[in-house]
């Protein structure tokens, strides 16, 4: 196990329920990029697959914690878009 990788990514994770909470109670796009999310979820996938097939380790479950936390964001920041339109809200 690579206790270097799992510090970035513990760092990286710490972030997410913030900006989880954020997103969910302000029901607002601002200062969030649905294509950022999208390249953050491809470089975890990316490193759940490197995982699975060279180096298979409890890191693994970081990566997917990470992912499943950048998901939701996604799908919120997705929930969140269509809001604003249903309100007239410019972001």
């Amino acid at each position: 196990m690579s206790i270097l990788e799992a510090i970035m990514l513990l760092c990286f994770g710490a972030a997410w329920p913030f900006s989880i909470i954020r997103s969910f109670k302000s029901k607002s796009t601002n200062g969030k990029s649905l294509a950022f999310l999208l390249v953050l979820i491809l470089g975890y996938i990316a490193g759940i697959l490197n995982k699975l097939l060279y180096d298979n380790d409890i890191v693994l479950y970081l990566y997917i914690l990470n992912l499943i936390m950048v998901s939701t964001d996604a799908i919120l920041w997705i929930r969140n878009k269509k809001y604003e339109k249903q309100h007239n809200i410019t972001s």
